[in-house]
């Protein structure tokens, strides 16, 4: 019931964070005029509001994601704004359900889960009115526009929770899973090699090799390559024309002096008490070695990241700073008086200072400042570059009229070596085409290329005195593997009925327990899978790289009912499941409300909001 509780529980928490914390950095007043809502599900209104505010948050969450800001365009490309809107959709229709249904959680339930958020509570962790009126003031919001969200947010987590209430898959789901992931086969197995062979390994002759190649001829085949002229031009190239002088440098060692200079630390964590009381108790029980500092942080309800504080100095911590950097590691020290109250700190580590002289950080700084000019040098460069090729001219001409230098490469798919190892040219080299003129494009460290594409190189066949040493060398792996399945074959019945692997002189045998999870190293990817699709006592041979593995199957045995890992993916895979289901059931209920009381979307409306995105 924990994971079914947890969804309304889940939808309740997220409103109560998007209004408590999200909504200040966006103003509704922006769109102006009278326009509240977006659209509607039946008579409960989409507001225009909580569409500006989720669409805001998915983009800030994306841009986040992809490591840059995105868009609102690449957000309407993407599909984002669909998404939001539907989302809110849904909502609305479970909204509107509550509604005709006449859910309402009453006035002292919604008074009791205000007083429960953590926002609109004082020091003392009572509910503070003065508190709940400054954060909705800060959101821009009314107290009874914020208890109207918060009323129809509780009653549809009732529906919600009335819906999908008792949903749960039957034990044997589980079971089945389970018995999938744990079931533990144990196995004998051993590898041979060229020196198992009982004939020894022929050298092949030229009749031999000949046949190989002529029956593996992809295997020597060169692959299609481009045959490409390139000019490029990247901030490594130039740094060591950059100059950079001395007073720059030091500027720079002066902004950063914290970074180059720091003075000496402590790792500590701290616990507040309600009062002095409370904490020289405490003290007393850590002194006596009754409890540890770990266990009074159980006591309190809290985890050990909500009481450490990271690493400090001795500034950092004010009047505090002498009794805490006194205090040896491992040691607790208090009660000392903070902001918060009293409380108990203990030292659970000792950074020494850090002192970079300038002499020592000049190189860093020069290479990075340097870096930076170079880069701007570049970037001054395109719009020539871009002239010039506009006027007609050719890579080689860029080559002769600016610092960009000429390069040739045969490229083809897998090549990384040189300018191969840039993704922009790897990218553009997959697509060109030989009626492409030269384009000036960016590469991943601020360089710049362009390129042409002189020709196509269809694959080609290599002859067999261009690659004999690969021929050879492939020739002698197939044929150990060939003449030790032919060596082993004869023992395999008896293997299947439990003779030792010793009697068929394979000495080298191990017996292991795995299970479909497992790993053997040294051993094919296929190991695994072929171990879990052989029956009981079945013997079989593996082909590896110039070896084979000989594998018989001794048990097979269900799950460890002990096994803690497995009782933990049990718990998860039926959480997951249940909820899974849940989500369904919901989702299908909102369906069917939206085909019964209808869906208006205001594209007037959600144009305003998309006009303060652009």
């Amino acid at each position: 019931m924990a994971g079914k509780k947890g969804i309304g529980n889940m939808a309740m928490w997220v409103l109560m964070g998007l209004l408590i914390i999200g909504l200040g950095g966006f103003s509704v007043g922006n769109f102006g005029g009278n326009i509240r809502s977006v659209g509607s599900v039946g008579e409960t209104p989409i507001a225009l509001s909580d569409y500006a505010r989720g669409l805001q948050s998915e983009i800030q969450a994306e841009s986040a994601a992809r490591g840059g800001p995105i868009s609102f365009a690449q957000a309407q490309a993407d599909r984002i704004d669909q998404t939001v809107l539907s989302r809110l959709v849904t909502t609305a229709s479970l909204e509107e359900e509550a509604r005709i249904m006449g859910v309402s959680i009453g006035d002292d339930n919604l008074a009791a889960q205000i007083r429960e958020i953590p926002a609109f509570q004082g020091l003392n962790g009572d509910f503070d009115r003065d508190a709940y009126r400054f954060r909705l003031e800060q959101t821009g919001m009314t107290e009874g526009q914020f208890e109207d969200d918060l009323r129809s947010e509780a009653a549809r987590s009732l529906l919600q929770g009335a819906v999908v209430a008792g949903t749960g898959l039957p034990e044997t789901y589980a079971d089945t899973l389970m018995s999938y992931v744990g079931e533990r086969r144990t196995i004998t197995w051993a590898m041979l090699d060229q020196g198992d062979l009982i004939t020894g390994l022929p050298d092949p002759d030229d009749a031999d090799l000949m046949a190989y190649h002529q029956t593996h001829l992809p295997d020597f085949t060169t692959p299609e390559a481009r045959d490409i002229t390139f000019a490029w031009l990247t901030p490594e190239m130039i740094i060591d024309t950059v100059e950079v002088d001395e007073d720059t440098l030091r500027a720079a060692y002066d902004e950063r002096a914290d970074e180059f200079n720091q003075p000496e630390r402590r790792l500590i964590e701290r616990l507040v008490f309600p009062d002095q009381a409370a904490a020289q108790a405490a003290i007393a029980r850590v002194n006596s070695e009754e409890v540890s500092f770990d266990d009074l942080v159980v006591e309190r309800g809290l985890e050990l990241t909500d009481v450490d504080m990271g690493d400090v100095s001795l500034a950092d911590l004010g009047g505090l700073g002498d009794a805490i950097f006194s205090t040896n590691v491992g040691d607790v020290t208090g009660p000392l008086e903070t902001s918060l109250g009293p409380a108990l700190f203990r030292v659970n580590g000792v950074l020494q200072a850090q002192l970079t002289p300038f002499e020592q950080a000049q190189p860093m700084l020069r290479d990075e400042l340097a870096g930076d000019r170079a880069r701007r040098v570049i970037d001054a460069q395109i719009e020539t570059i871009d002239d010039l090729l506009a006027g007609g001219a050719t890579v080689e001409e860029l080559a002769e009229e600016t610092d960009m230098q000429l390069g040739k490469i045969q490229w083809h798919e897998g090549m990384t070596d040189g300018i191969g190892a840039y993704d922009a040219f790897r990218t553009a080299a997959a697509t060109i085409t030989t009626a492409d003129f030269p384009e000036v494009a960016k590469l991943e460290d601020d360089g710049i290329f362009a390129m042409r594409l002189n020709k196509v190189i269809e694959p080609q066949i290599q002859p067999l005195d261009a690659v004999r040493a690969e021929a050879d060398a492939a020739w002698r792996a197939q044929t150990i593997i060939e003449e030790l399945r032919k060596q082993v074959t004869p023992a395999l019945t008896a293997l299947k009925s439990g003779e030792a692997f010793a009697d068929h002189n394979m000495p080298q045998t191990t017996t292991v327990e795995v299970t479909r999870g497992g790993f053997q190293p040294d051993a094919p990817e296929e190991f695994i899978e072929t171990v879990f699709e052989m029956t009981e006592t079945d013997a079989q041979i593996l082909d590896g790289e110039g070896r084979i593995f000989v594998m018989r199957l001794d048990s097979i045995a269900p799950p460890d009912p002990e096994a803690e890992d497995l009782i933990r993916l049990r718990d998860a895979l039926s959480t997951d499941a249940s909820n899974g289901l849940a989500t369904d059931i919901y989702q299908a209920l909102a369906n069917d409300i939206r085909s019964r009381t209808g869906i208006q979307i205001d594209q007037q409306a959600i144009n305003a909001v998309h006009a303060n995105f652009q």
